[in-house]
């Protein structure tokens, strides 16, 4: 049995405690929202996310390594539940983000549902953090090109019949995900034409970003840090600086951490020292 000071320096624990910050930085979340939700120990988190953790994870890494298998195999994981998963996960593995695009590309080519590609680019959905300019310059540009403006949040409030903080209060972060997916897929089987400003953690669910990607023309809409917090306490929301001091560090965490997600877009457009009118006539 390894003790405490060497459980704190195992590799297998320092990658497992980033891989979880990352993550709950990709869904925008505290480590007191997290630890409030899953209803665990701040301070366990903390420590877990430190590279501290229960004894248990590695006891269960010990036998995996034995059974020759995956921590997701252990625990039910879909992709490590038939022959044909697993096969196909070796397929991939090792693979570059350009092989593993082309992988993705061709079987949704085989599995989806054809869209032309003239039929996307009728769509325009821009994606980013909140203050990069999606509601104002998206609604400037759906007025300039005479089409519909959809912010999807309103969309999703709609169908859930309560707001955002109330859907995530009564139901949870999953419930609200399927709201999101589905007040999508209701936007692109209404709209023909149109541009959507979309919710900044969008990029945190598979299924609904692979369906934005492959029906709508995705935008980046990019800022710098600085730029993303002035704009949102200028439109008199300091709720992201309320009762935290590393608001800034948190921020700059979740940029990082949905970077590689939000870079999938079709274009990047960086509106940091620029303003509305200047950002409508350089699109």
């Amino acid at each position: 049995m390894t003790d405490s000071s060497e459980q704190a320096k195992d590799p297998f624990l320092i990658a497992l405690g980033e891989r979880l910050k990352t993550l709950r930085a990709r869904r925008g979340l505290t480590r007191k929202a997290l630890a409030r939700m899953a209803d665990v120990s701040e301070r366990h988190l903390a420590n877990l996310e430190s590279g501290v953790g229960n004894v248990t994870v590695l006891f269960l890494r010990q036998l995996t390594s034995v059974l020759n298998c995956t921590l997701a195999e252990a625990i039910g994981d879909e992709t490590a539940s038939s022959p044909e998963w697993l096969m196909i996960r070796e397929i991939l593995r090792g693979r570059s983000e350009t092989e593993l695009a082309k992988g993705r590309a061709a079987l949704a080519g085989v599995y989806d549902a054809p869209t032309s590609e003239s039929a996307r680019r009728q769509r325009v959905a821009m994606i980013g953090l909140r203050g990069a300019g999606k509601s104002t310059l998206g609604q400037m540009l759906a007025d300039n090109w005479a089409v519909p403006f959809i912010e999807l949040s309103r969309q999703i409030e709609a169908l859930a019949g309560c707001s955002i903080s109330e859907i995530y209060n009564l139901y949870g972060p999953s419930a609200y995900r399927r709201y999101e997916y589905r007040a999508l897929e209701d936007v692109i089987r209404r709209f023909r034409r149109a541009v959507i400003a979309t919710p900044g953690g969008i990029v945190s669910d598979p299924a609904t970003f692979k369906l934005l990607l492959s029906h709508t023309y995705t935008v980046w809409m990019k800022a710098s840090p600085e730029d993303h917090m002035g704009r949102v306490l200028a439109q008199g929301d300091t709720r992201p600086t309320s009762g935290n001091r590393e608001a800034m560090e948190d921020l700059k965490r979740i940029m990082e951490s949905r970077a590689q997600f939000y870079s999938k877009a079709d274009e990047v457009f960086d509106t940091s020292d620029m303003t509305q009118e200047a950002a409508l006539w350089a699109w």
